[in-house]
Parts: structure tokens; C-alpha cells; sequence
């Protein structure tokens, strides 16, 4: 992994995305095992691993009643509930900071979360002096895309393991995945590494 100080960024893997939750993505338990996988095998090569966590508490004009599935959704990941959860199937012993995201607002991508030390993710990276990021999670065309517009907005090289991330749309998310590649993102598998 060259010897650069990278980091690992898990998007909201939490039960709520996962099947069975309230706004579930297809594969969602299946990339919480592969992520598991990898961090039982690779987690050593990074400085530091980072979890997401949508964490909304009133995230105004967010949840709907008649959602469009675009910018409005059902209720999902509420604060204090089972669906606010990070997935049974991954191991979070590996994550060294979580950074909690859309309390009062709706948030995609992880960089607008902050740690329990009030932290933001830029910050964060920052304080550990990582030079780049790894991205994996839920879901492809949403919170994942967005992370990981934001960090190569921010100037870190970025890849995005292929094989542990899943999308509500296949079609959007391979439109996303092409946009990021255009950005100057890696995409890569998680079995290169």
C-alpha cells in the first residue's frame, strides 16, 4: 500500500441500510461481512479507520411521509434506535474514530459528520496527518459518491473498493462510480490490496 499514511472510511453501514432495515439497500449485510473480511486481513496497512454514522436526531425536510427517494426518504437511522446501529456483521473493533452525521439536517457525505470530540472528518485526517483515503460502504450512488467527491475536493487521492460498496440504483451508481473516475479517483478492488 505504498508508504504513504492512509485511511480507511466505512460509509454507514448501519442496520437501517441493511436488509430488513427501514431503508434498505440491496447486498448491505453482504458488504458489511466483505468489509469485515478486509479489516481482518488488511486493517494493519492504515494509519487510521474511520466509520460514518447518519445519527439524525430532526433532520428537517429529510424524512418524508411521501418520500421521492431522491432527497426526501422514510425515517431511517434515528438517533438512539436499533436502525441508527452499525451492522452486527461488522467487526467494529477496528475503527479507530466514528464521526456522526445529519442530525438536524440531511447529510451524505461523511465529511460533514463530526467525532465525539466535536472534530470534523477533515480535521481529523488532518491531526493524523493522512495522505489518503480509501473509501467502502453504503450506498454507492449516495454517501459513499459524496464522501468521496469531498475528499478529492480536499486533496486526497481517493480509491473506492469496488467489492465493498452497494447502491440503491445500479444505473446511478455506476454513473457515480464513472463521475468519480473523471474526478481522478482510483477504483479498485479491495482483493488488489
Amino acid at each position: 500500500m505504498n508508504d504513504i499514511r492512509r485511511a480507511l472510511l466505512i460509509v454507514d453501514v448501519q442496520n437501517d441500510f441493511c436488509e430488513g432495515g427501514s431503508l434498505e439497500v440491496k447486498h448491505g449485510e453482504e458488504v458489511a461481512h466483505r468489509i469485515t473480511e478486509y479489516l481482518r486481513r488488511l486493517s494493519n496497512k492504515y494509519d487510521l479507520v474511520v466509520a460514518s454514522k447518519d445519527n439524525h436526531r430532526r433532520p428537517a425536510d429529510h424524512f418524508s411521509a411521501h418520500p421521492d427517494f431522491r432527497g426526501t426518504w422514510p425515517p431511517h437511522c434515528v438517533a438512539g434506535t436499533a436502525g441508527s446501529e452499525f451492522h452486527p456483521a461488522l467487526d467494529i473493533s477496528f475503527i479507530d474514530q466514528i464521526v456522526l452525521k445529519g442530525e438536524y439536517r440531511g447529510a451524505y457525505s461523511a465529511f460533514d459528520g463530526r467525532t465525539q470530540t466535536n472534530e470534523s472528518l477533515l480535521e481529523l485526517l488532518e491531526s493524523k496527518e493522512i495522505e489518503a483515503v480509501d473509501i467502502c460502504g453504503i450506498a454507492t450512488d449516495y454517501c459513499v459518491s459524496q464522501s468521496a467527491v469531498d475528499s478529492l475536493d480536499y486533496g486526497f487521492p481517493t480509491r473506492i473498493l469496488l467489492d465493498l460498496v452497494t447502491g440503491v440504483s445500479e444505473e446511478r451508481s455506476l454513473d457515480a462510480l464513472e463521475d468519480l473516475q473523471n474526478r481522478g479517483a482510483d477504483l479498485d478492488y479491495s482483493t488488489n490490496q
